[in-house]
């Protein structure tokens, strides 16, 4: 956690004889609001007695977290003590602090395949459709990444870090796209028991995957547009009702609007209530007149020796 975030110390001091030093309370003292030094901060700043001193501590976000302490004489310590206390006097006032996930969503990559199958596999799991789920990794690879991003199949993935993602060391697989990145803060840490089996390294930094969305082409000959189609958007159990999925489909959504297409859809299960409700408050319209139309598997096949 190594993000720079200032610290204004405010000591009201009656005693004399106090003197300078250059001790400084550490994080954790700040975070649970129990602080006591025994000399005044040396390079401190005096205003009618009070005493002002500006720390860099290493925590995460900036733009989260702003820390104000008001100090008063400790009575139960020697006379140069001064304390911030827990009580309601004088008592430190701070932003939580906050558990951070490094977030950034890039372009998939043929490396990726083991992690986007078993994504797939419980996605068929939760959606209970594991009777049609025969994908392999062979078969991903052989027919996922055919054709550059965006004029074919495009996958964006979702990492996740409790420490800054490290830069991509190799090219874009497409020069339009530039990854996206975005710093979540949660209160508590995120427990996945599934880390080490979805975990890729840079250099010696672990980063997690979370989720993935696969989209390709389609067209509205209403529109005269061409438009994307989402075939699957999927977050890993214990990363979900987080944001992580707004992340993904609005990734998407403004790829789209840069390309200058008209259009994304995509299907959901009608009894996927809460996916429903999400879809709709991110602004989608559900077309409930609309039936989808499949022909797959012997249906399909027959039409090889079919006459036409």
């Amino acid at each position: 956690m190594q993000v720079n975030i200032s610290q204004h110390v405010h000591a009201n001091v009656e005693n004399e004889g106090v003197h300078e030093s250059q001790t400084q309370p550490t994080i954790e003292d700040v975070h649970h609001g129990d602080v006591t030094v025994r000399s005044i901060p040396k390079g401190s700043s005096q205003t009618n007695n009070i005493y002002s001193s500006s720390y860099t501590y290493p925590t995460e976000n900036p733009s989260l977290h702003e820390v104000t302490l008001k100090w008063m004489p400790d009575t139960s310590r020697s006379s140069t003590a001064i304390r911030c206390p827990r009580g309601p006097v004088g008592t430190a006032r701070t932003a939580p602090l906050g558990h951070h996930l490094f977030t950034r969503i890039r372009l998939a990559t043929p490396s990726d395949v083991p992690f986007i199958h078993k994504m797939i596999h419980q996605m068929a799991v939760f959606e209970r459709l594991t009777h049609l789920f025969t994908a392999t990794e062979s078969s991903l690879s052989s027919t996922l990444f055919v054709a550059p991003p965006f004029h074919s199949f495009t996958i964006f993935i979702l990492e996740l870090s409790s420490s800054p993602i490290p830069p991509l060391t190799s090219p874009s697989p497409s020069p339009s796209f530039t990854p996206i990145e975005k710093t979540f803060n949660f209160d508590s840490p995120i427990n996945d028991p599934e880390k080490d089996a979805f975990s890729v390294y840079y250099g010696n930094d672990q980063v997690i995957i979370g989720g993935f969305i696969l989209f390709f082409p389609n067209y509205s000959t209403f529109l005269g547009k061409p438009g994307f189609y989402v075939d699957n958007v999927f977050v890993r159990e214990c990363y979900r009702r987080k944001g992580f999925g707004k992340m993904l489909l609005s990734a998407k959504a403004k790829q789209a609007v840069k390309m200058g297409y008209g259009r994304v859809e995509w299907v959901v299960l009608d009894w996927n209530v809460n996916a429903i409700k999400f879809y709709e408050q991110m602004g989608a319209k559900v077309l409930r007149e609309w039936r989808i139309c499949r022909l797959t598997g012997d249906a399909l096949q027959a039409y090889e020796i079919s006459n036409i």
